[in-house]
C-alpha cells in the first residue's frame, strides 16, 4: 500500500509540474549542481513549502504532462498525502522526448503508468546535500525497483533499470510533504 501511495505521489508531482509553463527550465546540457537549491530559483517562492508536492509542481509551470499522468494513474491524492516523499520529476520536455507513441501507450495502461510514475518516487525526504554523498549508490523507489545515483563534478545523474541516464537539472524544490528534484528525462523500471 505504501508503495502504491509513493508511486501515486511521483505521478501526481510529474503531472502537476508538467502543466505549468511560467518558469523556464534549465537545459539537459547543464545539469544542476548537487548543491543548488530552490531558494535560488526565481519560480519558487517562500510559500512553496506550504504547498504539497502536487501543488508545488503545478505552480512551477513545467510539469503539465506529469500532472496529467498522475491524474490518469490516480496518484494525485497519494502525493498530496503526509509523505515525506522525494520526487524526481520529469519536465514536459522530458516526456516529449520519449519515442513517438510511448506516452500514449503508458497512459492507456494504468498499471504500467503507475509503475513508471512510482519509479520516480523515493520514500522520505532526500535533499541535494544528501544526494551529493551518494555517488554509485542504488536507491530503492516506491515502485520497488532501483535507480543508481552518479555524482561527478558536482552534477547529479540517475541511471534507471534499463540503463538510461537522466540529469538532475534543479534540486531541493521543497514542499510541505517532501522535496522535488527536476530531471531532464523519464526513468523506466525494468
Amino acid at each position: 500500500m505504501q508503495r502504491i501511495l509513493a508511486a501515486a505521489a511521483i505521478i501526481g508531482l510529474g503531472i502537476a509540474a508538467s502543466g505549468c509553463t511560467s518558469a523556464p527550465m534549465a537545459t539537459s546540457a547543464a545539469p544542476a549542481p548537487a548543491s543548488s537549491s530552490a531558494a535560488s530559483t526565481p519560480s519558487m517562492t517562500a510559500s512553496a513549502a506550504e504547498k504539497d508536492i502536487v501543488d508545488t509542481a503545478v505552480a512551477a509551470g513545467s510539469f503539465g504532462t506529469l500532472a496529467t499522468a498522475l491524474t490518469a494513474a490516480d496518484l494525485v491524492e497519494t502525493l498530496k498525502g503526509d509523505g515525506p516523499f522525494t520526487v524526481f520529476a520529469p519536465t514536459d520536455e522530458a516526456f516529449a522526448a520519449l519515442p513517438k507513441g510511448a506516452l500514449d501507450k503508458l497512459v492507456a495502461d494504468k498499471e504500467k503508468l503507475t509503475a513508471v510514475l512510482t519509479y520516480h518516487v523515493i520514500s522520505g525526504e532526500v535533499m541535494a546535500s544528501q544526494v551529493a554523498g551518494m555517488n554509485g549508490q542504488k536507491v530503492k523507489t516506491v515502485q520497488g525497483g532501483e535507480i543508481t545515483i552518479k555524482v561527478a563534478d558536482g552534477k547529479v545523474s540517475l541511471t534507471d533499470a534499463a540503463g538510461n541516464t537522466v540529469n538532475v537539472i534543479k534540486t531541493d524544490v521543497t514542499a510541505s510533504n517532501g522535496v522535488i528534484h527536476v530531471i531532464d528525462g523519464v526513468l523506466m523500471p525494468s
